[in-house]
Parts: structure tokens; sequence; C-alpha cells
């Protein structure tokens, strides 16, 4: 049956018949709760892909809340208190609430891999819950323009503008317990998780926005995705350190990884050079959001050594 995965930013995993549209995978719809913004309407309910794994879906709770001291760490746990949140599809009001997963995801732009050899869907999460709040016309419409924090939206023509901002504690680290980006495999056949893997460390990345250069592997939000070889590796350049991966399909076994001058926030391209009859990974390395001044215009390429080749090694 030909079919189609689609993935969202609620980690969920669609699984359809892609001629029709029609569910593979059993969908229900649950009830989720309504809000109660003046103007708005709630539908009653979502529809949930049970029938597939969903990753970085798990509910918050006040014992994952977090911080780098005893100090932050009790502040995120009074916020967690203090905010409005119902589980999924909390509905944002005029007070602060929380949602999660927030709006970066889930799975963001980066989409998934698959491996037809093995049956093996790769995918690559953030989990990172927002801050979010509705406010007046008359609130948003006198705020400048152009939001320097980037954390107000205006939405415009509509009764109310939209506050957005990342759930951290005052050292601007997450406020919930780690892994913050994870690489999945599910087995397409039993439909089943196959792995999961932390992806990505603090090396680029610490408190107050300063680097501290210590390769922590808690799993950081990733945004590009992974591309699958038939031989058996998938690659990714999409986490929060400066690094191309190379991951064993079938095991998550980290292989490799390969320094990159600057964040790789896309999902790398492949080909097969036939002068040289080397396959080639080419990343764009442009910067990663959480890093500004490492901005960079950078295609940064890949390749087993010639000599490799010309020796009979098997290629990747």
């Amino acid at each position: 049956m030909p079919a189609l995965a689609q993935i969202t930013k609620r980690g969920q995993i669609f699984l359809l018949d892609r001629r029709t549209g029609q569910p593979i995978a059993e969908v229900k719809e649950q009830p989720v709760p309504a809000g109660n913004a003046e103007g708005e309407r709630y539908s009653p309910t979502q529809p949930y892909s049970v029938g597939m794994p969903a990753i970085g879906a798990e509910l918050l709770a006040e014992n994952k809340t977090w911080g780098m001291t005893p100090l932050d760490h009790l502040y995120c746990r009074i916020l967690f208190k203090k905010y409005q949140y119902q589980g999924d599809f909390t509905p944002p009001s005029t007070q602060k609430g929380l949602q999660s997963p927030g709006n970066n995801g889930g799975f963001n732009w980066g989409s998934a891999s698959f491996d037809q050899g093995r049956n093996l869907l790769i995918v690559n999460d953030l989990r990172m819950p927002v801050v979010t709040r509705l406010t007046s016309r008359e609130e948003i419409d006198a705020m400048p323009s152009l939001d320097p924090h980037g954390i107000y939206s205006k939405m415009y023509k509509t009764p109310y503008g939209m506050y957005v901002d990342n759930f951290m504690s005052p050292l601007y680290v997450p406020c919930m317990q780690p892994p913050y980006g994870t690489m999945s495999a599910i087995d397409m056949v039993s439909r089943q998780l196959v792995w999961q893997r932390p992806v990505g460390t603090t090396q680029e990345v610490g408190p107050l926005g300063i680097r501290l250069g210590i390769p922590f592997n808690v799993g950081m939000p990733t945004l590009g995705g992974a591309v699958t070889t038939q031989g058996g590796v998938t690659f990714i350049s999409g986490t929060q350190d400066y690094y191309l991966r190379a991951i064993e399909t079938e095991t998550g076994k980290e292989l490799w990884k390969g320094a990159l001058p600057t964040g790789g926030q896309a999902t790398p391209l492949i080909y097969m050079d036939q002068a040289s009859g080397r396959e080639v990974i080419v990343v764009n390395a442009a910067g990663a959001p959480h890093n500004p001044r490492d901005r960079g215009d950078y295609l940064v390429a890949f390749a087993l050594p010639k000599t490799v080749i010309e020796q009979g090694a098997p290629k990747q």
C-alpha cells in the first residue's frame, strides 16, 4: 500500500494512504481542554495517532522541573505551579500558561528520513515548552512594530495578539529537565520504537548566553532533519552544537562526527561524485538561532578519502 508519514509539531506521526488520505495506523479523536477567551471557539476533541509512537509528547509535571542551581530550579518550580497548564492543547488565555510541545515542535522543518531496506523511519525532535499569553488588541497595537525580543506576535485583524517565549529560568536555561532533543527510529512494520538517543551537546551554549565549551550530551533542540543512506548510516547536522554526525541507522550508535564552522540548521545533502566514485555529504552551515554571533554562509562537504575508496572499502 502506498503510504505517507506525516509528522507534526505535536510529536505525532500520522500514517496515511497517500492515494486517499485515509489513516493506515489508528487515529482517535480524544477530548482536549476548552478555553475561556471571549469570542473564541474551541473544538472538544483533537485527532491523536494512537497507532504510531508519539515522540517527546510526555505531559509536563512539577517533578520534571529543572535548573542549574537549587535557586533557579526553585524559581522554575514556582513558575510551573503559577502558570496555567491542562496538558495537551492547553488553550492560550489572558493569563500566562504553558504549551508543550511548543510552537517549535515536536518535529520541525527538517521532516523525517526513511530507510526502505530496513523499514525504519528516522525522526529528530525538539522539546522546549513555551509560555503563552493572549494580549488585548490595544496592548499589542501599542507595541513597536518590531519586537526586539521576538516574543510578541501582532496577529493583525484578530481580537488578540500573542506573547510566546521559551520556558526558561533567570539564568536562561530550560525550566524542564533534559533531553531537549532526540533522534528516534521507528519500525514501520511493528510500528514500535526501536531506539531513541539524545543528540547534541552543550558545547556551544551556557547560562546567560555564555558559551561554556563543555560538551555534556544532554540532547539539545534540533531543527534541520536527517538524511539516511542505503548503507545504513544516518547523517544529521541540525543540533545546536557545530557538528555533522553519522549515526548507525539500526542501533542509534554515533559512528563519527565532523566539526562545522558554525551551526548547520539544515538537512544535509548527499550525492555521488561520478569523477571520483565518492559519496559526498554537503552541509549548509549558516548559524544557529541561539547563537547570533556565529552567523555564516558556509557550504561544507565531507567524503571518504580517495585512498579508502581505492582500497575497496565499503562506501557509506
